[in-house]
C-alpha cells in the first residue's frame, strides 16, 4: 500500500528536479515542484548540446515537460522559493513565496504588441549576451508556456501601451508577491548550481577583453536559440572564429576562488572544441590545461580530439591574458610546461572554463542541514526525509543528476512508507 496523503516538496526545477517530481508522480505520489526561475529545465536548456550522446537538451525536457503536463499529481509553482520549513520527516510544513508573474494567461498576447515594446533587459537565459523586451517569453520551449512581464525594465509609456493594446486581463499590473504554506512528507533539495563569477578572473581578460568569454556564455553562442543563431563569432567584431584557446581551470582548483575539482569542465571544453571543429571546419583548437579528466565512458571524447590535427594540448596554467591594440586578438602569457616555450598569441576569442558554484554557498536550505566547506549539502549527513540531489550535493553531469534525481525519489517514497 503506498501512503499517498502527503506531497513530496521538490525544491529547484533542473534536471534533477524534474526527474525525481515525473518519477515519484508516476507512482503513484504527489508532487509540488517549486522553481525560482519563470521556467523549468535549470541550466541544461541553455545548452546546446549535452554529453554523452551530444544531442539537444530540448529533446529530452519536451518529453519531460510532456510528463509533467499529463500527471495531475504534480502541482509547479515557478518565480517560487522556499522560505521556511519547519516539522521532521513525514511531516514538514513549507512556506512557499511566489513572485508575480503579471502576465494572467486568459488571454492570448500578440506578438504585435511585443514588436511595439521599445523597453528592453538582460536576457538572463543567454547569460546576458542579448537582450529580450521587458515583456518576453523566457525561451522557445519554456514550461509553463507563458510571457513573463519584468517591471522593473518596463517604461510608462510601455505599461500604457499594453494596458490599451492588451486584452483585458491579459496582464494584471496590481498583481503581488504572495504566500502559500503547503504540507509534506518528504523533501528533495535540487537547487543545481550556478558558474563561478568570472569578473574575479581579471587577470584572465574577462570583462576587460572584449573576446574573452565563458563556458556557459559559449554553450548559449553555438545554439540556434542563443544570441548569434548559432554562428559562432567573436564578440568584438562579428569575425568568424579562425584561432581560439580554451582555458581550463579558470579559477579553479585554487584557493584564492575555487579549491576544487567541478569534474564536468575538461568534458565541456572538449565538447565544445567539437562545436568549432564541426562549425568552422578550417578552425584551430588550442586547449591549456593542468591535467585533463574525463568521466566514465566520457573518456573517448578525449581520444578523438587528440586524434584531430587542428586540435592542439599544452600542458600549462594560463597566468594573464591581454588584448592586442591592433585587432582585438588575444595574447596568452602562458608556459607549456613540457616545451618550456612561454606567451601564446593571435587567438580570435578565449573560453574560460569556470567551474561550478552551488546555489546553496549562498542561498542556504532554510532548514537545520549540514554543509561541506565549500557550500555543497553533505548527503553523507542527510537529515531523515531531506534528501539533495545533483549539483546540490557535489559537482556532476546530466546522466548523473538524472540518476540522483531517481534515487532521491526512492528514498522520498522510503521514507514515506516509514522506511527510515
Amino acid at each position: 500500500m503506498i501512503n499517498t496523503n502527503m506531497p513530496i516538496l521538490v525544491i529547484g526545477g533542473g534536471i534533477a528536479g524534474i526527474t525525481a517530481a515525473v518519477d515519484a508522480a508516476e507512482v503513484g505520489y504527489r508532487v509540488i515542484l517549486v522553481e525560482k526561475e519563470a521556467y523549468l529545465g535549470g541550466r541544461v536548456l541553455r545548452m546546446y548540446r549535452y554529453f554523452p550522446k551530444m544531442c539537444p537538451p530540448t529533446c529530452g525536457f519536451e518529453i519531460n515537460s510532456r510528463r509533467i503536463r499529463q500527471n495531475p499529481r504534480i502541482t509547479v509553482h515557478t518565480l517560487a522559493t522556499v522560505d521556511e520549513i519547519t516539522g521532521v520527516a513525514g511531516s514538514y510544513t513549507a512556506k512557499i513565496k511566489l513572485q508575480p508573474r503579471y502576465v494572467t494567461g486568459e488571454h492570448a498576447i500578440k506578438d504585435t504588441i511585443i514588436n511595439k515594446l521599445t523597453s528592453e533587459r538582460a536576457n538572463d537565459f543567454n547569460y546576458g549576451l542579448d537582450t529580450t523586451k521587458a515583456l518576453y517569453m523566457p525561451h522557445d520551449m519554456a514550461y509553463p508556456p507563458s510571457y513573463v512581464l519584468d517591471r522593473t525594465a518596463l517604461s510608462e509609456d510601455d505599461e500604457q501601451m499594453l494596458k490599451a493594446e492588451c486584452p483585458p486581463g491579459a496582464i494584471d499590473f496590481n498583481m503581488t508577491e504572495k504566500e502559500i504554506t503547503v504540507k509534506a512528507g518528504a523533501i528533495i533539495v535540487a537547487t543545481g548550481w550556478r558558474p563561478y563569477d568570472a569578473n574575479n578572473l581579471d587577470n584572465l581578460g574577462y570583462g576587460i577583453c572584449k573576446n574573452v568569454i565563458t563556458n556557459v556564455m559559449m554553450e548559449r553562442l553555438a545554439a540556434k536559440s542563443g544570441s548569434a543563431g548559432g554562428e559562432i563569432t567573436r564578440p568584438s567584431d562579428g569575425k568568424k572564429i579562425e584561432n581560439i584557446a580554451f582555458v581550463q581551470c579558470a579559477g579553479s582548483r585554487d584557493k584564492n576562488h575555487l579549491p576544487y575539482c567541478s569534474a564536468v569542465c575538461c568534458m565541456a571544453s572538449l565538447k565544445q572544441a567539437r562545436y568549432i571543429r564541426e562549425k568552422n571546419p578550417d578552425a584551430t583548437v588550442t586547449i591549456f590545461y593542468i591535467d585533463i579528466r574525463t568521466i566514465g565512458r566520457e573518456e573517448k571524447f578525449y581520444y578523438e580530439m587528440l586524434e584531430d590535427s587542428n586540435v592542439q594540448f599544452i600542458k600549462g596554467k594560463v597566468a594573464k591574458i591581454t588584448q592586442a591594440s591592433d585587432d582585438h586578438s588575444l595574447v596568452l602569457d602562458v608556459e607549456d610546461t613540457l616545451s618550456r616555450e612561454k606567451l601564446h598569441s593571435g587567438f580570435d576569442m578565449a573560453v574560460l572554463a569556470t567551474g561550478m558554484v552551488p546555489n546553496t554557498a549562498d542561498a542556504k536550505l532554510p532548514y537545520k542541514t549540514a554543509y561541506d566547506e565549500y557550500g555543497f549539502i553533505d548527503a553523507a549527513k542527510n537529515t531523515d526525509g531531506i534528501y539533495a540531489v545533483g549539483c546540490a550535493s557535489r559537482p556532476c553531469d546530466v546522466s548523473r543528476a538524472s540518476k540522483a534525481g531517481t534515487g532521491a525519489a526512492l528514498k522520498a517514497i522510503q521514507c514515506m512508507m516509514g522506511g527510515e
